[in-house]
């Protein structure tokens, strides 16, 4: 579809489905959709051999067809641009679909997901996606990052095992894995500078708008990484996605009705509050919180509403973060470690730190944790041997989807999306 303007005046063939369709006599008005776009095909009388219009009159929502036709640009149709019909194959006569073109709700196109995927909204959020997740990978590349698979299946969690699933491995207990992260601190020391892409599973017993039990990040790990060089790669690639989206998927941005100005101000620097800071604001918009507690949605809604950009809110407590963040040397009760918050109420997309590369110091945390040693002795090996001071950080894909495409909930950020009450379809 988006080369028909380039081919005005030729006949082209088109594979695709019956969007809608409405009838004028001896003249029916069809919208095809191929899965890259809509288009609006004239299917005459007058035109077509009499099989092929007696076919068409029988086409009903959702049907699968072969449409021959010319292109002619029309300003008033969608794409700009009409085709007038030759010929018509007629694949399969759908049955009455059950998403019609009216308003269903919620619950009904969630038990349905797998057709409401076809709608043109799910269509430009998922090709967004696509997008934001092909610019993450890019950029990693370019900057001479090694993607390195990380493993589903681990005997160890990254942060506790309160909020992971937990399976049989072969009488063994096993995780699905909340993050890669472990793992991307062996690569990184093996190849410098590394990153996994793939799914992560969280079993928060959280049913708020920005929380699924299956996600995507990205997570990259790098060798004689400092906490500066975590954040500075942290803005560069946030504005590179930004960049990306506006760039090739304009149209879909404004299908959604996107504001795309709120986009196009996304620069570095990025502004910067500690988490003592980020307290102080809290206190005087009436939300306290007390020292060494990590933020929920309400708090991070108030601290990101003050800016335009995405916020680093950095140097939290060792005692609300994870095991492995480095201590500020001059401050040991808090780390070196930053989320980032996205703008309009959309919460973190990035959590990430500095990671503490003494070995006397994470068989300490490892204590005070009561992890159990024996399940992180490789990961106490990184530090045996060879250890540097390295950092990385996790983006999330699907707050980054919502964000940019301003989705009320987090549900549309993913094909299938999986959440506390719902595993179908």
């Amino acid at each position: 579809m988006e080369s028909l303007k380039q081919n005005l005046g030729l006949e082209v063939e088109i594979d695709g489905w019956v969007y809608n369709i409405r009838s004028s006599g001896a003249i029916l008005f069809l919208l095809i959709r191929d899965g890259t776009g809509i288009v609006q095909c004239i299917a005459s009388k007058k035109e077509l051999p009499p099989d092929a219009f007696l076919s068409a009159k029988k086409l009903t929502q959702e049907s699968s067809l072969i449409v021959r036709g010319r292109v002619r640009e029309d300003a008033r149709a969608p794409g700009g641009v009409e085709l007038d019909l030759c010929d018509i194959q007629v694949g399969q006569i759908a049955e009455e679909y059950p998403i019609s073109l009216k308003e269903h709700g919620v619950a009904f196109l969630m038990e349905n997901r797998h057709l409401w995927l076809r709608s043109s909204r799910q269509h430009a959020i998922l090709r967004i996606r696509a997008t934001i997740i092909k610019a993450m990978r890019d950029f990693m590349d370019d900057r001479s990052f090694l993607l390195v698979d990380s493993p589903i299946l681990t005997p160890a969690a990254a942060e506790g095992t309160s909020t992971l699933f937990s399976v049989d491995y072969f009488g063994q207990p096993a995780y699905l894995s909340q993050s890669g992260q472990l793992y991307n601190e062996a690569t990184c020391i093996a190849f410098g500078k590394t990153y996994c892409f793939g799914p992560a599973f969280r079993a928060e017993k959280s049913s708020t708008r920005r929380h699924l039990t299956e996600l995507w990040m990205l997570e990259p790990e790098a060798a004689y990484f400092t906490f500066e060089d975590n954040l500075r790669l942290q803005e560069d690639l946030v504005c590179f996605i930004v960049e990306q989206v506006l760039e090739k998927r304009k149209r879909e941005l404004e299908s959604l009705e996107r504001d795309i100005t709120k986009l196009e101000s996304i620069q570095p620097p990025f502004p910067r509050l500690t988490y003592d800071q980020a307290l102080e604001i809290l206190q005087a918009e009436g939300q306290p919180l007390p020292w060494g507690e990590d933020f929920g949605a309400p708090h991070e809604q108030i601290l990101s509403a003050r800016y335009q950009k995405p916020l680093f809110v950095t140097h939290f407590p060792a005692c609300c973060k994870a095991f492995y963040m480095q201590p500020d040397p001059q401050r040991p009760e808090v780390t070196l470690s930053a989320d980032l918050l996205a703008p309009e109420g959309y919460g973190e997309i990035i959590g990430g730190s500095e990671r503490i590369h003494s070995l006397a110091l994470l068989e300490k945390r490892i204590q005070e944790h009561e992890y159990p040693p024996e399940i992180y002795h490789w990961y106490l090996d990184l530090r045996r041997y060879g250890s540097v001071p390295h950092a990385g950080f996790g983006m999330g894909v699907e707050r980054t989807v919502a964000w940019l495409c301003h989705l009320e909930h987090i549900r549309e950020s993913i094909p299938l999306p999986r959440m506390l009450e719902r595993i179908y379809p």
